[in-house]
This record gives C-alpha cells, structure tokens and sequence, in this order.
C-alpha cells in the first residue's frame, strides 16, 4: 500500500482526536507531573490520554498489523514494517496555559523511514502534512503548498527553540552561539515553530532531548516543503535527541557548524 493510500485515514486520525481532545481546552481538566518532582515540570492531562487512545483504536482496527509508538502509552509491534508515532498534544504546557501553540502529531514510519506526517491544531482549525516529497497546510483560508523560506546566512535568519533552559549545560552553550548569530530568536511553540518553518515564516528550529513521537511526523512535512532536519551530528532525526531543522540547506550547514564547533 502506497504512502498517499493512508492521507485520508491520518485525516479521520486528526479529526477524532481532536474531537476528543478540544472539549479539555481552555476548561478545567486534571494534570499530573510525569517527573514527579524528579526533573522539569512534564504534565500530561485528560485530554493526552483521549486523544491518543481514540488514535489507538482506530489504528487497531483499520490496521491490526502495523506497530504504534505513543507518548501517553507506549510501544506496541515496534518492530513492524509500518509503525505510527503519536503525540496527542505536543505542547502540554501550552494547552494547560491555554495558549494555542500546541498540536496532535500523527507520523508513520515504513521500515524505520519517516513517509508520512500531519500536525493538527484543532482550535485554529489548521493541518499541516506532508509525505517528504510535497507538503501543504489546510485551515480557515483553504489549503496551500508550503514552501520554505530561502536564507542561507544566519544573521537573516528567524531562530525558535521550546526553552533555552533545557538545553544541557554543553548543548546550552552550543545553541547560545546559534542564537547570538541570527536576527532574531522566539521561544515556546513547540511542534508550531516546525509548522511554521515549513510554511516559510520561521529559517531554523535547534532542540535537544526529542523523543522519536516529538518529531517523526513533522519530518516529512518540513522536507516535502523544501527544508532539511537532522540530528546535531547530521544524521537521521527519526529518533529524536538533538534536532535541528532549517529552510535552506546552507543555513543548516551553518547552523551544524556553530553547533558543533
């Protein structure tokens, strides 16, 4: 089955899960610390755990052999030739501050290969999903080819990151040199920032500490707009750690070189 065979079940995917995930927004609603006064503040909600158990049975229906790596549950069949990575709200703290720079990330994986990826932000009513060779966003407006911003030289450029205070003491000081060579830098919008270097607005995103569910779906958008995302070290973002992603090719290089310097 070909990878255009599975957009409109991912949009059956998005639309249920936001269905049971919207009801929580900007309303009252449990949250537990997942660190447990270990680490940094990690919450998950009500509203994670229906959004991604409404995505799980849809896929165990429809698709009973193919594997699921989830953020609120877990592995299931990871080792099987199609895998979905599923994050029901990447962006927690966004949503429980009520601010709309969250999103359901919906990625599959053919053979450990990121080849498909949608993030959908229910509240602004907008999708963006791509299969690595094209990419388009859907929303209030109607939909549209995204394209990436060409700029090669840093100090153009428009850097995000979540939160400089995760970044390791080593990682912070490589990523400091980044920000202090760009025009500007914004902080906090998690898998939005990566939307909206696909849709030409944002030149470069640097993070550390991603799990494979923080960024397998948004890989194939960012590339079939025409943008490139590695690990620091150049290598395959599909299993998270440290990521960057860019618009240009040149300013991803720029960007590997500073941080790895």
């Amino acid at each position: 089955m070909s990878v255009v065979d599975f957009a409109r079940f991912v949009d059956e995917l998005a639309t249920q899960s936001g269905q049971a995930i919207l009801p929580f927004f900007r309303a009252a609603f449990a949250t537990e610390d997942k660190a447990a006064g270990h680490a940094a503040f990690d919450p998950v909600t009500e509203a994670d755990r229906a959004g991604e158990a409404v995505m799980r049975r849809l896929i165990a229906a429809s698709f009973p052999d193919h594997g699921i790596l989830g953020e609120e549950f877990g592995a299931e069949r990871a080792d099987a030739d199609y895998v979905w990575v599923l994050d029901p709200i990447d962006g927690t703290r966004a949503f429980i501050a009520g601010l709309p720079t969250w999103g359901t990330l919906i990625g599959l994986t053919r053979g450990g290969v990121p080849c498909y990826g949608l993030m959908n932000q229910p509240f602004t009513g907008e999708r963006f999903y791509g299969d690595g060779e094209a990419a388009h966003c859907q929303g209030p407006h109607g939909t549209r080819r995204l394209l990436t911003r060409r700029k090669g030289e840093l100090s153009e450029a428009v850097l995000h990151t979540t939160d400089p205070r995760l970044f390791g003491p080593g990682d912070r000081e490589a990523y400091d040199r980044v920000e202090g060579a760009v025009r500007l830098a914004r902080y906090g919008a998690d898998c939005y920032a990566y939307a909206m270097l696909a849709a030409g607005h944002i030149d470069l995103v640097v993070e550390a500490g991603l799990k494979p569910y923080d960024i397998v779906a948004m890989i194939p958008v960012i590339e079939g707009a025409g943008g490139v995302v590695t690990t620091w070290e150049g290598t395959s973002a599909a299993k998270g750690g440290r990521i960057v992603a860019a618009g240009d090719k040149r300013l991803h290089a720029a960007a590997l070189a500073l941080l790895n310097s």
